[in-house]
Order: C-alpha cells, then sequence, then structure tokens
C-alpha cells in the first residue's frame, strides 16, 4: 500500500478530527500522520500489542485499531492522540475509510490479490490476460495450487508460517482464503513431476505441525500452464481434499493426479451408486461379509492378487486365504482371484463407502 495515498487520505481529515491521527505498519512505524512530525517514529510494542490483541487497544496515550479484520494478519492499524471514547469513536470511523481504500488499491495494483480473484472466480476469463498485463504478470508459467487445510483448530499464525517458507513474492503467492484454508500458488519447472510438489507439501505439514502444532490436510492440483488455468488446479486441489476424505482417510497430503478411479466415484449421483451395488450383489450379501472377511479382502487387493503373498502377509496357511476367499465367492458370486471380478468387487466396496459417507453427512447436517 503506497504511504503517499494514506498521507493525503490523513491530511483530508485533519480538518475534520482534532486530534493527531496517523497510522503505523506492522513494524511499528509511523507511516502517515496529521502530524507530520511524527512520520518514521517507531511504536514497535503498540503494534506488538496489536499483533497479539487483534483488535482495538488504548496503549501509550493513544488509542489504536488495526486496518484488517480479526482473520488476516495485521499490516497496518490507524492510532488516534487519546484514550477517551471520542477517540474510540474517531479511530472507528478513520479505520473504515481507510480499509476501504486500502480494498480498493489492492484490488488494483496488488498480485496476490489479482490471484486471489482467479482462483475465487471474481474475474472474467477475457479480463485476465487484460489485468496481468496491466500488473505485469508472467502469465505463461507452469504454477500449481495447493490447498492447505488446518483440521482440528486454527491458527493465524499458520499463514505467517507458510509465507515465510515461499519468501518469493514474485514468484509464489500465500493466499488466506477463510478460517481454517491457505492456498499456495506456486511456481514451478516445466517437466516438474508430482512427487517433487509432494515433498514440498510434506515440508509445509512438518514445519506447522513442528512450530504451532497444527495438524494440515495438503490437496494439491495439477500443473497449470496459463494463468486463467489456476481456478483449475485450485478446484483440483479442492476435490482432492474431499475425495481424499472418503476414500484415503490414512492420508494427509492428496494429489488431484492420483485420485483415480475415486475421483470418478465421487462425482457419480447417489441413485446411480444404489442401483450399481444392487446389480453387483444379491441383496444384503455385501453387508454378510464380517470385518475379518473385509481386511482380508483388502490385504488380497495390496497384493495385487496373489494368494502366496497375501497368505504371508496375513500369516495365515495358504489353504485358509482360499478358504476365506471361497466363501466371499459363495456370498457374492465374484471370485476375486478373477481379475474381472476383482476389479467389480473393488469398485463396489469404494462406492458403498462413498455412500456410507453421503449417510453421515446428512446425519451431520
Amino acid at each position: 500500500m503506497a504511504s503517499r495515498l494514506f498521507q493525503s487520505i490523513i491530511l483530508q481529515m485533519k480538518d475534520a478530527i482534532d486530534r493527531t491521527v496517523g497510522i503505523i505498519d506492522a513494524s511499528g512505524t509511523v507511516v502517515a500522520c496529521s502530524d507530520l512530525k511524527r512520520i518514521g517514529e517507531m511504536r514497535e510494542d503498540a503494534a506488538a500489542e496489536l499483533s497479539y490483541v487483534g483488535d482495538m487497544i488504548r496503549f501509550g496515550g493513544y488509542t489504536y485499531r488495526p486496518v484488517s479484520d480479526r482473520s488476516t494478519r495485521f499490516e497496518y492499524a490507524v492510532f488516534v492522540h487519546g484514550e477517551d471514547e471520542n477517540a474510540r469513536n474517531y479511530c472507528s470511523i478513520v479505520t473504515v475509510s481507510i480499509s476501504n481504500i486500502k480494498t480498493l488499491y489492492d484490488e488494483k495494483h496488488d498480485k496476490a490479490t489479482f490471484i486471489k480473484n482467479i482462483i475465487l472466480d471474481n474475474v472474467l476469463p477475457g479480463d485476465i490476460y487484460i489485468k496481468s498485463r496491466e500488473l505485469h504478470f508472467e502469465g505463461d508459467v507452469p504454477r500449481l495450487v495447493m490447498l492447505i487445510r488446518q483440521v482440528e483448530n486454527t491458527d493465524i499464525a499458520a499463514l505467517d508460517i507458510v509465507q515465510d517458507l515461499f519468501p518469493d513474492k514474485k514468484k509464489d503467492f500465500v493466499i488466506h482464503i477463510n478460517e481454517t484454508d491457505i492456498v499456495l500458488v506456486k511456481e514451478v519447472r516445466k517437466n516438474t513431476e508430482m512427487k517433487e510438489m509432494v515433498k514440498v507439501a510434506k515440508d509445509i505439514e512438518d514445519t506447522l505441525l513442528n512450530e504451532i502444532q497444527m495438524k494440515v490436510q495438503i490437496g494439491i492440483g495439477s500443473i497449470s500452464t496459463q494463468l486463467k488455468d489456476i481456478a483449475k488446479s485450485f478446484k483440483e486441489a479442492q476435490v482432492a481434499l474431499e475425495v481424499g476424505a472418503v476414500f484415503d482417510t490414512e492420508t494427509n497430503i492428496i494429489t488431484y493426479e492420483n485420485l483415480g478411479i475415486a475421483r470418478l466415484i465421487y462425482q457419480l449421483p447417489t441413485t446411480m451408486c444404489e442401483m450399481f451395488l444392487e446389480e453387483v450383489f444379491r441383496k444384503g450379501s455385501i453387508d454378510a461379509l464380517d470385518q475379518e472377511t473385509l481386511f482380508t479382502i483388502q490385504k488380497f487387493f495390496e497384493n495385487n492378487l496373489n494368494v502366496s503373498e497375501t497368505s504371508r502377509k496375513l500369516f495365515v496357511h495358504r489353504n485358509t486365504l482360499v478358504y476365506r476367499l471361497e466363501k466371499i465367492k459363495k456370498l457374492t458370486g465374484l471370485d476375486l482371484r478373477e481379475f474381472d471380478h476383482a476389479i467389480v468387487f473393488k469398485v463396489a466396496l469404494m462406492v458403498r463407502k462413498y455412500l456410507a459417507s453421503r449417510d453421515e453427512g446428512r446425519i451431520l447436517s
């Protein structure tokens, strides 16, 4: 935000407010003030208190109020001389004015705001190219989106930590979306492999856990080569988290590219899924399988339908596993040792899991 614009607004208010009024930045530096001699003064203690409290404070004979709301990091704060009720009212009025001006300025000049508007579909596709030219923004650069979702608890410090991990603000953009979600739009090299991005996501996960004991889930979209396509990558990262929550609950980092058939099932209507289960299984047969049998099936799939390897991993005799597979065939009519039958059964289990998640969602809502 240009200090000259702040100063212009403050000087226009000078005659209407019979108090010293000004603005400090996050470091505590006075960047604009009706008393010109005070510009450049340091008020680190007030800035530290504002960062901690996040709301209006009375400090050292002045009243301060952050320009941003509690959902975003403290960047600027208005101050008014005095700690009385009038000072509080003046501070609130000036804050509203400065906040509105800042928003308009950011939307016009700030690249991060431009990126945020793209991924949230707040910019018409035809305007993206024009706006990127105005901002001197490289459009044809490979980028991908990571959606970092805080789970169990939230902490505004998570945004600062992720921003510190990616300090190059010309290439990488860390954006606060809502109370739980942070987006990283990262520039990558051509031919970057997804496993490299998974490693980056793992570094983010480990850093947040080590520094603030924050657990996160990270969805990774595919790489886009056009600026307009980062909205698509963002939606893919969202889908990755949603699908992963249903089919891959043990993994905190999910890539859209590796969702496989789970992505297709997640997009099917529930009525079609229910019809599929009814056609594949005799009524109630899949529900007749106990937990031990379902665990056996899972291991059989994990070991590529190899009877010997599966029996070794399960610590059971080969004949015992064969007996269990015959039992499954008798109940369901599907022989898991046959590839086509195994595929149908695998898909059916995933569909069943998807329907169960939808039922849980309806109950919670």
